[in-house]
């Protein structure tokens, strides 16, 4: 049971680490550290629609899942 909980967590840890790294590819690098793209300090938020939400949904859920399998390999 123990080496079943590491593997399935280092594969949660591989594809959290993906789908994370692929929601930041559209962005700059100042705005990924929280920098403002504007001049005036607005920043303009837009819906996530598509393949961008199914991304977002899923890293919600292998982080769940990252976070469910670490806490189980606490208990065994």
């Amino acid at each position: 049971m123990k080496e079943f909980l590491s593997i399935a967590q280092i594969i949660t840890a591989i594809l959290l680490i993906v789908f994370i790294l692929l929601q930041q590819r559209g962005t700059a690098l100042g705005s990924a550290f929280g920098g403002g793209g504007g001049g005036g300090g607005g920043e303009i938020y837009s819906s996530r629609r598509g393949l961008q939400k199914k991304l977002f949904w899923a890293t919600i859920v292998v982080g769940t899942l990252f976070i469910v399998f670490a806490i189980l390999s606490l208990a065994f």
